[in-house]
């Protein structure tokens, strides 16, 4: 039996992806989170054979998670799924090691075909992804400044643009609010941005944050 962790902070998606195992009998959910650091933590405790994680999840985006993964357990298999892909984000998932990427909206046929392909020992990608794959082939040496970003300034981007304070930033992270301060002045300056409204309007043009609600 293969053990399996779903990473999804939407309650309908993730109620259906726990249906989707239903038809695969040599999987074993072993748990589901709707937070990437409560995710991380699980696959720590868990230790399991296969993660399906969303990428625009609170505290620790996907792709954070599948570097963590990656890093600590190389042989767990990752699916990671989104609404909506950038260059910077497949060209950073490849770097990871991710076994697959699917779009959302590619429905559930296409779904099921990543899922049996992952378990399989094979990679996937969905239309939209090998799309942007190609290109990045084309375009190997492309510049995108997400990529610039160390593994610590993205997840502190991440909780500027979910509101956090520097305080409570430092408190989530286990680190000073002054090294919190000293990140965010960082990244204003590698990105070349100002003020907190844009690094936030960043980090959701690229994918790492949902839009707000009602927008």
């Amino acid at each position: 039996m293969k053990k399996v962790v779903i990473i999804e902070d939407e309650t309908m998606v993730r109620d259906l992806l726990v249906e989707l195992l239903d038809d695969y009998p040599q999987c074993k959910l072993a748990g589901t989170y709707g937070d990437g650091l409560e995710g991380w933590e699980g696959v720590q405790q868990l230790r399991p054979d296969f993660v399906l994680s969303d990428i625009k999840v609170p505290s620790v985006n996907g792709l954070e998670v599948l570097r963590r993964i990656k890093s600590k357990f190389p042989n767990t298999q990752v699916l990671l799924f989104s609404a909506y892909f950038s260059s910077g984000m497949v060209r950073q998932a490849l770097k990871a090691g991710v076994n697959g990427m699917i779009e959302k909206t590619a429905g559930l046929t296409e779904m099921h075909k990543a899922i049996q392909a992952v378990l399989g020992g094979d990679t996937y990608f969905g239309p939209a992804v090998a799309s942007i794959t190609r290109q990045i082939m084309v375009n190997p040496d492309e510049d995108d400044s997400l990529e610039s970003l160390s593994s610590r300034e993205t997840e502190v981007l991440q909780l500027i643009a979910e509101g956090f304070s520097s305080k409570e930033i430092a408190s989530k992270l286990d680190i000073s609010t002054k090294t919190a301060e000293t990140h965010r002045a960082h990244l204003m300056q590698k990105l070349n941005l100002h003020g907190i409204a844009g690094l936030t309007r960043y980090a959701i043009a690229k994918g790492l944050v949902k839009l707000p609600a009602g927008t």
